[in-house]
């Protein structure tokens, strides 16, 4: 059975200059790209997103950039969306936290409201560092927000390869949901062709295990989709999810 939650606002994060039209010629070294413009130039830039891009990192996929416009920066340029499809999908990882941390000033993620206090990037005495802590009088809540982009069978998978660092979070979450204070593991997921979350069992099924455990012991899953624009990025619907194998 697939659990759901209430739709939220849109909250949008609106890039500082407008995106640039190019197409993908290879992503290689994780942090690189190379990109041919609608005027024939080729670029080489920044790729922000340390994972596999699995599906979405094929020579000849459409693409938005971002200029920085910043010549000091060694590639001003960045790589901010792939369209492997009908849709397209946001990839560059350094920008879900930012888009989270507006919507919760905001009060757009309706489960998320009325903390007095929303620090980002907190450590935890559970031995991991949480993108968010909000705190209301001597109440807790541990947010961690993870950027989804794989696509399979029309639901929205994570991870796209192996995670060690991804199971320490769900540990410490559990240690820190054992204690007392209440967390939530957000699955940023900023593509508008999923209609659910899984966790990617065939991928690593060690993660997805010790998710379902985590949600068994009371950490809240909370799949998050993002609608996704030339203009920015902003908080869209609460995806269902379903964590057992299919």
């Amino acid at each position: 059975m697939l659990a759901s939650h209430a739709r939220v606002s849109r909250l949008d994060f609106r890039y500082p200059t407008p995106l640039i039209d190019a197409t993908l010629v290879r992503r290689y070294k994780r942090f690189l790209a190379d990109v041919t413009l609608e005027d024939g130039t080729t670029l080489t830039v920044h790729c922000a997103n340390p994972g596999s891009m699995k599906g979405l990192d094929l020579p000849g996929r459409p693409v938005r950039i971002s200029d920085s416009g910043n010549p000091k920066r060694k590639l001003p340029h960045s790589l901010e969306q792939v369209k492997p499809g009908r849709a397209w999908v946001g990839v560059n990882t350094a920008l879900p936290n930012r888009v989270v941390h507006a919507a919760l000033r905001g009060g757009v993620i309706e489960t998320l409201r009325g903390y007095e206090d929303i620090r980002p990037e907190v450590a935890s005495g559970a031995g991991s560092r949480f993108d968010f802590l909000l705190t209301r009088r001597a109440e807790r809540c541990w947010v961690e927000v993870k950027n989804v982009s794989l696509r399979e069978a029309g639901e929205a998978r994570f991870p796209d390869a192996r995670t060690e660092r991804g199971l320490k979070h769900l540990d410490h979450l559990m240690a820190l949901r054992a204690a007392g204070d209440r967390c939530v593991m957000l699955y940023f997921v900023p593509r508008a062709d999923v209609h659910a979350f899984r966790p990617a069992w065939d991928i690593d099924p060690d993660y997805a295990q010790r998710l379902e455990q985590a949600a068994a012991a009371g950490v809240e899953v909370l799949p998050v989709r993002a609608t996704v624009s030339r203009l920015g990025l902003g908080v869209g619907p609460i995806l269902p999810y379903d964590l057992a194998h299919g």
